[in-house]
């Protein structure tokens, strides 16, 4: 077995002593007649294209040859090819792109190659030849960044439609033409530029061309939201390190595009959403609500904009409650309970409202606990009647919140805010077995385990 093994890799050895001794120039030939040979069978002759690939590999790192317009359009023209394959398994699933050569970014590479082709030209013919593989590219570069945007590879996907709108630039000042025939077309190519240079977090790049845009009056409201979310980038990024304060400025400074969004497209709902996600996040409830208001104007059977409304309320109800403003504390529960109610009318599973609902009960009774802790002091005989009463109500509120907890738990049984909920009030209700029962769940589900519906079973 250890001659075998020394054998091998004796072989291996001399396998890359003939390739690193292998002539660049003749290389460069060898590719070219390996890239011909592929074109005339493609289906027989795949490892010409392999072979197509180590012979360019070559020729394009060696001095002797890669000072050469023909060696740098030779790999323009395999790697062109690889990406023609590409394509076609991908469209018309013809072949495996695990037979072809695995290379990265194939079109990209062929772009970069056909540029270093121009720029060493000293012929009209290679010039023409250079100009012919950017335009063959182009429409490859535009696939292979769908392919990638797809996939969720946004940087690559930014790569390769930057690559499209650079090769437009190029064969336009060659007086060539180029897949992008018009304005809209040149326009739709720096938005989806945009959006991938956006998605892949690049907002240096992004900034550019969604600018372009603007300044270019293009027809496109969501313009304006990407505008809006590179200005707030350093407020919005999950590791901000700004203060609450510095965030509110920076987002309130970036509410500009957003604004000028609204003027040019008025009855954009993308906008509008943009505009509540922004209020939403600077703690704004009032002004939120307003729009909103819009919002469900224009989308009626939205149940998602019943939620967040009563969510709004639900806030507003806190901050009064908190306050003491027990009148407007009511009036605030009371929109947030009908707009809930609302979002179940549309669905009655949408456990989002029916989880709310509880939730506002449970947070009512736990803000008249605080209440009662404090007459806990008075043992006077008023001071336990009222202790006694606000006791029952509390109760009574607890169990107006339960049927909603009990819903949720059926539908999402390892829900971690709906086990902590039922835990307190089974405690409350000083059953403490069911108390414990979900105190064991939620132990299970903070630990990463699952649990099936204790209500669906009993």
């Amino acid at each position: 077995m250890k001659k075998l093994i020394f054998g091998c890799l004796t072989f291996l050895a001399l396998t890359f002593t003939v390739q690193a001794q292998e002539d660049p120039a003749k290389a460069l030939k060898k590719a070219g007649n390996a890239l011909k040979s592929f074109e005339l069978d493609q289906t027989a002759n795949l490892d010409k294209l392999h072979e197509a690939v180590d012979m360019i590999t070559i020729a394009v790192a060696a001095s002797e040859t890669n000072g050469n317009a023909s060696t740098w359009q030779s790999q323009g023209d395999i790697y062109n090819t690889i990406a023609n394959q590409i394509v076609s398994v991908q469209q018309l699933n013809v072949g495996s792109l695990d037979a072809l050569p695995q290379v990265e970014t194939p079109a990209l590479v062929a772009f970069n190659a056909y540029q270093k082709a121009l720029s060493m030209a000293e012929k009209k013919y290679q010039t023409k030849d250079a100009l012919k593989g950017v335009r063959a590219v182009q429409t490859n570069l535009n696939n292979m960044g769908i392919y990638a945007y797809e996939k969720g590879e946004f940087a690559n996907a930014y790569n390769n439609f930057n690559g499209v709108l650079t090769a437009h630039e190029l064969l336009t000042e060659n007086g060539e033409d180029s897949m992008l025939e018009t304005e809209e077309a040149v326009n739709d190519q720096v938005y989806i530029t945009g959006l991938a240079a956006l998605n892949a977090n690049e907002i240096a790049a992004a900034a550019p061309l969604f600018s372009r845009l603007k300044e270019n009056g293009a027809e496109k409201a969501a313009i304006y939201e990407a505008l809006y979310k590179i200005e707030a980038a350093d407020a919005l990024a999950p590791d901000s390190e700004l203060t609450e304060e510095e965030k509110t400025a920076v987002m309130e400074k970036a509410y500009v595009n957003l604004q000028d969004g609204r003027k040019r497209f008025p009855d954009d709902v993308s906008i509008l959403f943009a505009e509540i996600n922004h209020f939403l996040r600077i703690n704004k409830l009032d002004v939120l609500i307003t729009k909103l208001e819009a919002a469900l104007e224009k989308e009626p059977d939205n149940i998602s904009l019943y939620t967040t409304m009563g969510n709004v309320y639900d806030n507003l109800y806190q901050r009064e409650a908190k306050a003491g403003n027990e009148e407007a504390a009511t009036g605030y529960f009371a929109e947030s309970l009908k707009y809930y109610g609302m979002a179940l009318e549309r669905d009655p599973n949408f456990t989002d409202a029916t989880y709310s609902i509880g939730a506002l009960y449970f947070n009512q009774a736990a803000n008249m606990t605080q209440e009662l802790s404090t007459l806990a002091d008075d043992f006077s005989k008023e001071g336990q009647r009222k202790y006694d009463e606000l006791q029952a109500e509390v109760a009574e509120v607890f169990e107006t919140a339960l049927p909603f907890f009990i819903t949720v738990e059926k539908q999402k049984p390892s829900d971690i805010n709906t086990l902590i909920a039922l835990k307190e009030i089974y405690a409350r209700k000083s059953d403490f077995t069911m108390s414990n029962e979900f105190k064991a769940r939620l132990e299970t589900v903070q630990a990463g385990g699952t649990v099936e519906s204790y209500f669906m079973k009993n």
